[in-house]
């Protein structure tokens, strides 16, 4: 794939994170996207998984913010996007991935209603809706995740997925 293809597809995805659209990623976007998520599956932002939830949004933004704030100004814009995943994460998936697995954790252990180490697939669109995806592109998704169709979807495929998606061209 040319690079300014895959330039154009991580810009893209810049929305996933910049969850009030005011056009750059900061700790607030990461706040806002756990207390959404507490919020939709009714789990207290004090209990044990609403705390490791917000734990591991600031973990992802602290991770984001040393790939990407290039002028450590404590906000990513669209441009410092780009070149952070198109400079240091496009070879190496598996960075993001570590990145990005407390939260991904933290959030399967919010969407996790019976404590089995797994979410429904419903619920996982439940999630994927939260982050502003599209019904059908949600539901595809979930269904995708679910490797071997057992209905649920543990981390070992979220988080592999996850990183894909943020780093790989398709």
């Amino acid at each position: 794939m040319v690079s300014t293809e895959y330039e154009r597809r991580i810009a893209a995805r810049f929305a996933t994170f910049d969850q009030d659209g005011n056009g750059y990623i900061d700790r607030e976007d990461f706040n806002a996207a756990a207390k959404a998520l507490l919020a939709e599956f009714a789990v207290p932002a004090r209990s044990d998984r609403g705390q490791a939830l917000y734990a591991g949004a600031e973990a992802f933004w602290q991770g984001m913010a040393g790939i990407a704030d290039r002028d450590g100004d404590q906000r990513i814009t669209r441009d410092e996007f780009v070149s952070g995943a198109v400079k240091r994460l496009r070879d190496n998936p598996e960075r993001f991935a570590e990145i990005a697995r407390p939260f991904l954790h933290a959030a399967l252990a919010v969407a996790d209603r019976d404590a089995d180490g797994h979410a429904t697939v419903p619920d996982t669109v439940r999630v994927l809706r939260v982050f502003h995806v599209p019904g059908e592109i949600a539901e595809a998704t979930a269904t995708a995740l679910d490797t071997d169709g057992d209905g649920r979807v543990g981390e070992s495929e979220i988080v592999p997925a996850f990183a894909r998606y943020f780093t790989v061209p398709e």
